[in-house]
């Protein structure tokens, strides 16, 4: 089944008019960016990574983003306290294994909260090899897993766990184990931009409170075509990072529609 570019625009749409309220634990290099784009798209970001609270604020957002990136035992405790209400309340949440594979802590954390059935599972190829089990050479948070093998991955991880699992990298593939959608949006010069993957996982929870049937997949297509335009009129990754941010807040459907490398 092809998604057709306007339903993107119509996700798009979707956030602003309902302005999520997006729960985030995540790492401490990408906190502000990443708040910054939810804010730019047109949703209302918070950082509550406090055991005392995550649970009752899970209740009160309406999708949660959980990221690896930076762990300490005290975080661990608040994710798993967070996705399990998360599950209990029905409300949708992004898994994001950052380095799953580069050392025990992470991989077996990843390993962990898999077991609150994530909605989305959002990584590089080497981290959803590592996560469906495979023998991955993780590099730090960098991919090294072939493509094949890493879609390979990603249809075994979705089918095991009914997750749906978008694999990033130079084209973006979103699967449900069975069907397989692509994108092909973005600039090479995004990836001298620290904490973009991070961020399309927080757009991804964006999408998911917004409309959930081609979440993965739109907030692909909306930061990649946010990286084009901006990559076009910048020179340096300080200026794109700014850039990209500035094209995330004038985006508009008939934009996304038009640039949309769907298939």
């Amino acid at each position: 089944m092809t998604i057709p570019s306007a339903a993107i625009g119509r996700v798009l749409d979707a956030i602003r008019a309902r302005r999520p309220l997006v729960h985030n634990i995540t790492n401490y290099v990408v906190m502000n960016t990443t708040a910054n784009a939810l804010l730019a798209v047109g949703a209302s970001p918070a950082m509550v990574h406090a055991e005392a609270e995550v649970e009752e604020f899970t209740g009160i957002a309406d999708a949660l983003v959980i990221n690896i990136g930076t762990l300490s035992p005290p975080w661990i405790t608040a994710m798993h306290l967070a996705a399990a209400k998360a599950r209990t309340f029905g409300k949708p949440w992004v898994l994001d294994p950052v380095g799953t594979g580069a050392t025990r802590l992470r991989t077996d954390t990843a390993f962990a909260l898999l077991e609150h059935r994530p909605t989305l599972i959002r990584g590089n190829g080497s981290e959803i090899v590592a996560l469906a089990g495979g023998i991955g050479a993780t590099r730090g948070v960098e991919s090294t897993a072939g493509e094949a093998a890493s879609l390979d991955a990603a249809k075994a991880l979705a089918a095991a766990t009914g997750s749906i699992v978008a694999v990033t990298g130079p084209v973006d593939r979103v699967t449900d184990g069975a069907e397989v959608w692509s994108c092909a949006n973005g600039d090479v010069r995004m990836t001298r931009v620290t904490g973009l993957g991070c961020t399309l996982s927080a757009l991804s929870a964006a999408c998911l409170a917004a409309e959930p049937a081609v979440a993965a997949l739109s907030a692909c297509v909306i930061l990649g075509v946010a990286g084009e335009l901006a990559a076009a009129a910048t020179e340096g990754p300080g200026s794109l990072q700014v850039a990209i941010l500035d094209r995330l807040a004038d985006l508009d459907a008939t934009t996304l529609e038009r640039q949309a490398r769907l298939s």
